[in-house]
């Protein structure tokens, strides 16, 4: 199996900071197996280093686990003066508007967070464990009866997760596949064309955003939408803005990301690792822990960072260096994940692994509300393939697979697979 992500060229080198490492962030090197070499290196020699980034500003890069997950819920680490006007562009990072909730800090943040919280608490998500389920198996039915080769990005990973999502909100189903599209559009920007596809997909969503409300407002139904329209309509506790940016902040959260890790994941078993695959074939008890290991090992972020830099709004003490009030801030959640401190053998895939107190979701007030959602679907899904098709394997093990180049996720745009003679 050829699988290569290409990562653009990294020329400059740090300047004054003694840094271990040479390069512009976002490093070469990260892939879905983990991300750049250049991190241990850092953990190990400079866990906080000034570097150079793609923007054309330094940044601060945290790498080791305990500080990482402590400045996530460090309230003087401001999202909101990150996606300000004049803020630093540290590239390859998600630019954000300032409406959105994971732009927002403190009080702002908690209003709009604690009105989808109830949406997705783990008492309301098994509630939804059957509905899941469902379409799962209709998928790896339709999945079965086409035989032959099968992309399982388009077949599963990303239906999957639109479904759920769209069902969420209350998308009608005839909607869903020109939805997908924008959605994955908005998600997957590429800053090498400017983000312009991203922008359009984000105003193609908008658009539909204002209309399903519209509609909903008409004619109120059983979903989240609905609910955040009343929210908005009989208690004034959401702007119009507000609450159609709520609706796409929630489709990118919600399906994106799960489509990803779910696709990258299956490969990373299929080829990299077939012997872990049979184990869950042989026993399905071993699959909620072995997603954990999954979301901890299998590298989503392209950047190695969560995607999403943060401002000093104060000088900043982490260990033996002062962040500066101004400085940009990344927390390199996939280095985290990769602490030896932390994690034993901390490259290997271990299935099995007891303790993994992994920070995929985030840590601190911006950790992802649906975490529950996200480790269901996994587990589902993993759970319906190794039982219908013990012997799923590649299509093509010599194939390069094709890759989304874009500076969020690792996405993998096609997954051919078999199974049987």
């Amino acid at each position: 199996m050829t699988i290569t992500q290409e990562t653009a060229p990294q020329e400059t080198e740090p300047q004054g900071t003694g840094c271990p490492v040479t390069g512009t962030f976002p490093f070469s090197g990260s892939s879905y197996r983990g991300p750049s070499p250049a991190y241990g290196r850092l953990r190990a020699e400079q866990p906080v280093a000034k570097v150079p980034t793609a923007g054309g500003v330094d940044a601060w890069l945290v790498t080791r686990y305990e500080d990482v997950r402590r400045l996530s819920a460090d309230p003087r680490l401001s999202r909101a003066q990150a996606c300000g006007e004049g803020a630093p562009r540290v590239g390859g990072t998600m630019h954000t508007t300032p409406e959105m909730i994971i732009s927002l800090d403190g009080a702002e943040h908690a209003r709009l967070r604690k009105l989808v919280a109830g949406a997705f608490t783990m008492r309301r998500v098994e509630r939804m464990r059957d509905n899941v389920q469902r379409v799962t198996d209709e998928l790896l039915d339709d999945m079965a009866a086409k035989g032959g080769a099968v992309d399982l990005v388009q077949q599963l990973a990303v239906p999957l997760p639109l479904t759920v999502i769209g069902e969420l909100l209350g998308v009608p189903a005839q909607d869903l596949r020109e939805f997908e599209q924008w959605a994955r559009a908005f998600a997957t920007v590429d800053d090498r064309a400017g983000g312009e596809a991203s922008l359009h997909a984000l105003g193609k969503l908008s658009e539909y955003i204002v209309g399903l409300i519209a509609e909903k407002r008409a004619n109120p139904a059983d979903d989240m939408l609905s609910e955040l329209i009343a929210a908005r309509d009989d208690d004034d506790r959401l702007s119009e803005p507000e609450l159609v940016t709520f609706g796409f902040t929630l489709i990118g959260a919600g399906f994106d990301t799960t489509a990803n890790q779910l696709a990258n994941s299956v490969l990373a078993l299929l080829a990299d690792h077939p012997e872990q695959w049979r184990a869950l074939v042989e026993d399905s008890t071993r699959i909620p822990r072995a997603v954990e290991e999954l979301l901890r090992h299998v590298n989503l972020f392209a950047t190695d960072t969560s995607g999403f830099p943060r401002i000093a709004a104060e000088d900043i003490e982490v260990g033996d260096v002062t962040i500066p009030k101004g400085d940009a801030v990344l927390l390199a959640l996939a280095s985290a994940n990769r602490d030896p401190e932390v994690f034993a053998d901390p490259d290997r895939l271990d299935l099995a692994r007891e303790r993994n107190p992994h920070i995929a979701f985030g840590h601190g007030m911006h950790y992802c509300l649906g975490k529950h959602l996200g480790r269901m679907e996994m587990e589902i899904a993993l759970e319906g393939l190794t039982r219908r098709f013990p012997d799923l394997r590649l299509a093509d093990p010599d194939a390069q697979l094709p890759w989304h180049i874009g500076e969020i996720n690792h996405t993998l745009t096609s997954l051919p697979v078999v199974w049987g003679a």
